[in-house]
């Protein structure tokens, strides 16, 4: 249950961020594209370039400890970004979907190695930080 409402805290309670982070890492061009991993690591995702190239897409990979019931299991390999398409330098715009519901969300390269998830839905905001792996 832990992993499905940080899920569902990454994919359904997200809004435009109202300020971005950033490093020198990411503004160096640094890309977000590869495999990331929940701070507790109970949950990976990939994150890839899709549509014309510029867009990005991030599906659910792997679940472990915990998060890995049988309910959970069913939403490996969906979409849980599809086709965000960049706001501003390391940061993207687009829609996000998981168990069926779906949001407006952000992502952000704060770093080579960190992205983070933040936005805000009916009043309750969350950031969700992701390690690269």
């Amino acid at each position: 249950m832990r992993l499905i409402r940080a899920v569902m805290a990454v994919c359904c309670l997200l809004t435009p961020m109202t300020a971005a982070v950033g490093t020198a890492d990411a503004a160096s061009g640094a890309s977000p594209v590869g495999s990331w991993q929940m701070l507790d690591g109970q949950a990976r995702v990939r994150v890839t370039m899709c549509g014309d190239g510029t867009q990005l897409c991030a599906l659910l990979t792997g679940l472990s400890g915990g998060a890995r019931t049988p309910a959970n299991i069913r939403l490996l390999n969906d979409y849980v970004v599809a086709n965000a398409i960049q706001a501003a330098r390391n940061s993207w715009h687009g829609v996000v979907r998981f168990g069926g519901q779906t949001a407006e969300g952000d992502i952000a390269l704060v770093s080579q190695n960190t992205i983070t998830v933040s936005g805000c839905r009916l009043g309750m905001c969350k950031t969700l930080q992701f390690e690269r792996v």
